[in-house]
């Protein structure tokens, strides 16, 4: 183990004290209740965007929640985002979408394997073992269950090949000494797990709660199959990530981690799982689902209070993980997708207000020109690369938009979608690709739950695959010439305005 102390990006609780440099965290030192109390503080954190609110449990370990919303300073609202990856603290997020992509096409950088690291510090076994008695917050009154994995990575390796496959996936307490989670198609977990199946022989796994943050980040990101996410943060630092092993079982977890529970995901046993308020901002009622029981064989964390990271999903009125995370990191990797095919794409992003169901793909029509295409035909090109990939996953409206439109600005997407594509003639639409299950227009909706439901809507007007815009956008910025709007702003406030 190194030991200087670790930058905020590969240490969680460096992390933390760094939101708290920067007034963007509020230390709760009274007592906060595990049983709703604590999602409803840090769920109105998110939507107050206001400071991230841990607090102290039993003197095991504190809850961090909203560690992924947007920041209480107005003026840099991604802050706790960038500081995730090494960012300065006041970039954008078009600088954190350039960060993640900055490690596609360099070798991976292995991770290195330590003796022992601060998740070794204590350690539980057998009898020690009773989650029932740890702080696993309940979420949401509608929840089937205390959900004490949210935030945390999911860590399991094929049984036959050398992919180590890193994940978000949620896991609730079911009683001592284990867990139910969901493993869902397609993600990579899911398809690791069938081949576990297919072995006979149930599935180690490990999960890294209060993970190196850029660790958390790359398991956030839809990597193409085979791609070893530890591999992955190597080389967006330049430096192998520390890892050290599991205590039951063979596979390596982040030495920084705050704390790891660890043993085997059963291929035979199931139990209800759910309902879980989320992303979407739904608590299904009727959700029954019989997912895998995951049985602990041991515990170990770090000393002086560990961190326990929670996700409180919802409606994104307050963006949280799951919109800030997961959508952000898909946006990057449908750019590069896209760059890569050769279209004149500027730059991807899932707006919040959307659920990160929606994507605006911002198109540079001069070289749209020269392309010497249609609406139809480029629609569909893109629909196509997107709506087959595991990036375009939770993806299902793709909305195409030119170059005077701020892609991570909400409110000129809308525009351009609202007068430019035209209901019907502008919508292309995809039912033969796989859908995101946990949209509610799916799992609860008409028609397949699996498939479809996908649709590219054009929000460029014929003429601009073509030739200059036409119009001249009815706004200050750009409906007055300099000179006039100079002046009204120098006579702004003798206007009493």
């Amino acid at each position: 183990m190194t030991t200087s102390t670790p930058p905020p990006h590969l240490d969680f609780r460096a992390f933390v004290d760094a939101l708290r440099s920067d007034n963007d965290l509020a230390d709760i030192n009274a007592e906060v209740d595990p049983n709703l109390e604590v999602a409803a503080v840090t769920r109105r954190a998110y939507e107050l965007q206001s400071k991230a609110p841990p607090g102290a449990h039993d003197g095991l370990f504190r809850i961090l929640g909203a560690s992924g919303g947007l920041s209480s300073d107005p003026q840099f609202p991604y802050r706790r985002l960038v500081r995730h990856v090494g960012l300065s603290p006041n970039a954008s997020l078009g600088d954190f979408i350039d960060k993640m992509l900055s490690a596609k096409g360099k070798p991976g950088i292995p991770p290195v394997h330590v003796e022992t690291g601060p998740c070794k510090e204590n350690k539980l076994f057998g009898n020690d073992i009773d989650l029932t008695k740890l702080p696993a917050p309940l979420l949401n009154k509608a929840d089937g269950g205390n959900y004490i994995q949210t935030m945390g990575i999911n860590i399991v390796q094929h049984p036959t090949k050398a992919w180590v496959n890193w994940s978000i996936a949620r896991a609730m307490v079911l009683d001592k000494t284990r867990m139910v989670g969901l493993i869902m198609k397609p993600q990579h977990i899911a398809r690791i797990y069938a081949q576990w199946i297919e072995s006979g022989k149930d599935m180690p796994f490990a999960i890294a709660l209060g993970a190196p943050p850029i660790a958390v980040m790359a398991s956030s990101m839809p990597l193409p199959e085979g791609v070893t996410e530890s591999e992955y943060v190597g080389a967006l630092c330049g430096e192998p990530l520390e890892l050290v092993k599991c205590e039951t079982n063979d596979l390596y977890v982040p030495a920084r981690s705050e704390i790891v529970i660890e043993g085997t995901v059963s291929i035979t046993e199931r139990a209800k799982e759910g309902p879980f308020g989320e992303m979407h901002g739904y608590s299904f009622l009727d959700e029954e689902l019989m997912e895998p029981i995951y049985n602990v064989a041991a515990i170990t964390y770090r000393s002086g209070n560990a961190i326990l990271p929670i996700s409180v999903p919802g409606r994104a009125t307050g963006p949280d993980e799951t919109h800030t995370l997961i959508g952000t990191l898909a946006s990057a990797e449908i750019r590069q997708l896209l760059q890569e095919n050769g279209l004149p794409v500027l730059n991807v992003f899932t707006p919040y207000e959307t659920q990160v169901i929606w994507a605006a793909v911002q198109v540079d029509r001069k070289k749209l020109w020269v392309l010497e295409t249609n609406a139809e035909e480029f629609c569909r090109k893109i629909g196509q690369l997107v709506f087959r990939r595991k990036c375009g996953m939770q993806i299902h409206r793709l909305l195409i938009v030119g170059d005077d439109i701020d892609p991570f600005n909400f409110k000129d997407v809308i525009w351009s979608y609202a007068s430019r594509c035209r209901p019907g003639m502008d919508e292309y639409h995809f039912e033969d690709v796989a859908a995101y299950p946990l949209v509610p227009y799916m799992s609860h909706g008409p028609g397949t739950k699996l498939t479809g439901g996908k649709v590219v809507a054009n929000c460029l007007l014929p003429h601009e695959y073509k030739q200059e815009q036409m119009w001249v956008t009815c706004d200050f910025e750009n409906g007055y010439p300099e000179e006039i709007k100079e002046k009204v702003l120098r006579r702004w406030s003798d206007f009493g305005l």
